[in-house]
């Protein structure tokens, strides 16, 4: 089996998460210059959009980068004739099945690795001849599945014979090395790189997730089957309050209508949509995207040295 480095053309195992409107050229091209493979989140944006962007971290980075397209977009035809036409080295892409679409990607050149959240859908996109799967956890932030990474890393790795790059409560080397044990090739981050210095969300963002605690995020959306986890705050409380009296997905849908932008550019702890996994209580300064993969795969390797001792030490006694 072909490894996730091979795959990625990069460093490290690492894809840093795609986080709409806010994972754009800056803070992709800051993670491929760090090793990993920085990602641009077209969810919510126009092709004209993406193509900027493309171009802008090929001036910003020589290192290979992905896009990740959300299939539910009404113009996914659109961004996808995008990066086939810009011959993107890797695509991610994320709600949904993107079978259709992977033949014509891997004409292109382009290495395909859907992010996936059960099973049943991993082997479909096998068989239609993804690269490799990102195994995204119920942990993780903004859209999720049900199953916790814990559970659904190994059974992805027993029934898949391409490699699976674990997501979903991962921000240190801790997480890192869980995964490894797990079976998994690499890891996806998202939450640790929106404290990242060159990532654009405004500051009270960064902040909220610098001061979450481990019971910081909750789970909404899932009485209209979409379930997004986000910080607890006042928009939080008044989605959970809807949905326990069982309003109409319209109406939730209008509550949460610019939110996002609320809090990506405004920084509004209370009524922004603030996304993050929950491991935020883990994550307490910001540093550079560069710094912040360098201190994660150096606390992997002092945990296998760690672990060596321990196993050696128990061996002779």
């Amino acid at each position: 089996m072909i490894n996730v480095c091979e795959i990625l053309g990069t460093e490290y195992p690492i894809i840093q998460g795609a986080m709409a409107r806010i994972a754009e050229c800056n803070l992709a091209a800051a993670v491929s210059n760090g090793g990993g493979l920085g990602i641009i989140a077209s969810g919510g944006e126009s092709a004209d959009w993406l193509r900027d962007q493309i171009a802008k971290v090929r001036e910003m980075t020589d290192k290979p980068f992905g896009v990740n397209i959300m299939l539910l977009a009404d113009n996914v035809e659109e961004l996808i004739d995008v990066v086939c036409e810009e011959k993107v080295p890797v695509v991610t892409t994320g709600a949904g099945n993107p079978g259709k679409y992977i033949a014509k990607m891997k004409e292109a050149g382009i290495k395909v690795v859907p992010v996936v959240a059960n099973l049943a859908l991993a082997t479909r996109v096998e068989r239609a001849g993804a690269d490799a799967v990102v195994a995204e956890g119920t942990e993780a932030g903004g859209h999720i599945g049900e199953t916790t990474t814990m559970a659904l890393v190994p059974q992805m790795v027993d029934a898949l014979d391409i490699p699976v790059i674990a997501a979903g409560g991962i921000a240190d080397g801790r997480g890192i090395a869980a995964a490894y044990m797990l079976g998994a090739q690499g890891v996806q981050v998202g939450t640790r790189f929106l404290v990242a210095n060159e990532c654009i969300v405004a500051q009270g963002y960064k902040d909220a997730i610098i001061k979450a605690k481990d019971s910081s995020t909750v789970a909404t959306g899932r009485s209209t089957g979409h379930p997004v986890r986000i910080i607890k705050n006042k928009l939080a409380r008044k989605i959970l309050s809807l949905e326990k009296q069982n309003a109409p997905e319209e109406e939730i849908n209008q509550l949460c209508t610019g939110t996002l932008a609320a809090a990506v550019r405004d920084g509004d702890s209370d009524n922004g949509n603030i996304m993050s996994g929950q491991i935020a209580g883990l994550v307490k300064k910001e540093q550079p995207a560069a710094e912040i993969i360098e201190e994660m795969f150096k606390e992997v390797e002092e945990i296998y040295e760690d672990r060596n001792r321990i196993c050696r030490a128990g061996r002779t006694v």
